[in-house]
């Protein structure tokens, strides 16, 4: 959520943002409204002093003055009846379309209308050259027994899957080693629910805008959470905390559940866009400083590079712009990893800024030492790996001629020491 006093201090601003990241938000009906509360409350304030004063003057006074008095003070209890109910009427409206207001991005992101005007910033790696005819993954899986697609239809519908034997390993493998670097970074571990209240949504941007997207429990009145960044963001919400606490360094290993609306027809092959996968997510909350969210947003992207890097995958970073940034991020980097059936460089990560948009729809705060004020926090979060999706690079560049797979040497000791898929184990 945006703090409204920047709204009216600069309403241009947040207009460009809505029409840089394509969000419809009338901005002149909010300040009206806001404008409208404003005036609304201030005459309730007013009113209440006046109130204040006749009801210690009334007892005092006797004939038409006292009769004249209580008349007025009857005539003022009236309007503050109507004065509360027109605030009533109001403020839900307001307070909904506050939470449609789109962050500004950053002055460094590109200006672009779709994902392909993102911007590169770097390729790292080597790109495979084959000396075979390589397949793709769902043709390994299949040839090796380790992806079964049609059953996982059979059991639950159309973008769902199996994963078997040494599939299934893989899958745990590189988010067991993903779980460990991020340990070892020194992010504290979090075993977090999937199942989470409107709260935990709405706080972490998701609600309103997202509901399409997401799977619902409607008779207890929970969502699945499409990313382990809703419970490890929320975990604090509506608490101050102590400012010697921040930085905040979080990693959770969840399963993630995405409904894909609207994706009828959009990478529908294979194990790319799937209603159910498996993420290791990092989460930071830190101070309220541009300086500090910067830096921890240089790390974060630097978490997963070293995650890649270490999986010896091909990949490159884009610069996310205007028009693929979310409701709430201020500035998004991605690091798409080399597909060879895709024939390019696709998503596998993405690395979000905020600033204060999350916290102050969560009430998140601290107390700054140096002012003694309760601050609202910034959040940060990236993904650390996300599989199956990061099967499809490791599955098709670790391939070999006869059709095995060699397993990426840091996955190695979370597979017995196997070195290699092959048909049948």
């Amino acid at each position: 959520m945006i703090d409204i006093k920047e709204i009216r201090k600069n309403p241009q601003k947040f207009k460009r943002a809505c029409k840089d990241k394509g969000f419809a938000v009338d901005i002149d009906r909010l300040l009206k409204m806001d404008k409208a509360l404003r005036d609304l409350k201030k005459l309730l304030q007013d009113n209440a002093t006046y109130e204040n004063m006749l009801q210690k003057e009334i007892p005092a006074l006797s004939g038409k003055e006292r009769e004249s008095k209580l008349e007025t003070l009857s005539n003022l209890k009236r309007d503050d009846v109507e004065w509360k109910k027109n605030i009533k009427e109001l403020q839900p409206q307001f307070d909904a379309l506050m939470l449609q207001v789109p962050q500004p991005a950053d002055d460094d992101v590109p200006l672009g209308k779709d994902d392909t005007e993102n911007v590169e910033i770097r390729k790292e790696g080597q790109i495979r050259k084959f000396d075979f005819e390589p397949k793709d993954h769902v043709q390994l899986g299949t040839d090796l027994g380790i992806i079964d697609i049609e059953r996982g239809v059979k059991l639950a519908g159309t973008r769902n899957y199996l994963l078997r034997g040494d599939g299934a390993l893989l899958h745990w493998a590189v988010l067991r080693f993903a779980m460990d670097f991020m340990v070892g970074r020194g992010y504290v571990p979090l075993s977090v629910p999937v199942l989470v209240r409107d709260e935990a949504m709405v706080g972490t941007g998701f609600f309103p805008g997202s509901e399409d997207q997401t799977y619902r429990m409607e008779k207890d009145e929970l969502s699945f959470a499409g990313t382990a960044e809703v419970p490890l963001t929320a975990y604090r919400m509506g608490e101050i905390l102590k400012g010697e606490e921040l930085p905040l360094k979080y990693v959770g290993l969840s399963s993630c559940f995405r409904r894909e609306a609207g994706a009828a027809g959009k990478d529908t092959y294979g194990l790319y866009r799937i209603h159910q996968f498996d993420k290791v997510e990092q989460v930071v909350i830190c101070e309220n400083s541009s300086q500090e969210s910067r830096k921890y947003h240089e790390e974060i992207l630097a978490n997963s590079e070293g995650v890649m890097q270490a999986l010896e995958l091909p990949y490159r970073v884009a610069n996310v712009c205007t028009g693929d940034l979310g409701r709430g991020q201020a500035k998004k980097f991605d690091i798409e990893a080399w597909m060879p059936s895709r024939d390019g460089y696709c998503e596998t990560h993405s690395a979000s800024k905020l600033y204060e948009f999350q916290a102050r729809r969560m009430n998140l705060r601290y107390k700054d030492a140096a002012t003694k004020k309760n601050l609202f926090c910034h959040t940060l979060n990236n993904t650390v790996i996300a599989s199956p999706r990061v099967l499809i690079p490791i599955l098709e560049l670790y391939q070999n001629a006869d059709g095995s797979v060699t397993i990426p040497k840091v996955l190695r000791p979370y597979m017995n020491g196997k070195e290699k898929i092959t048909a049948g184990t």
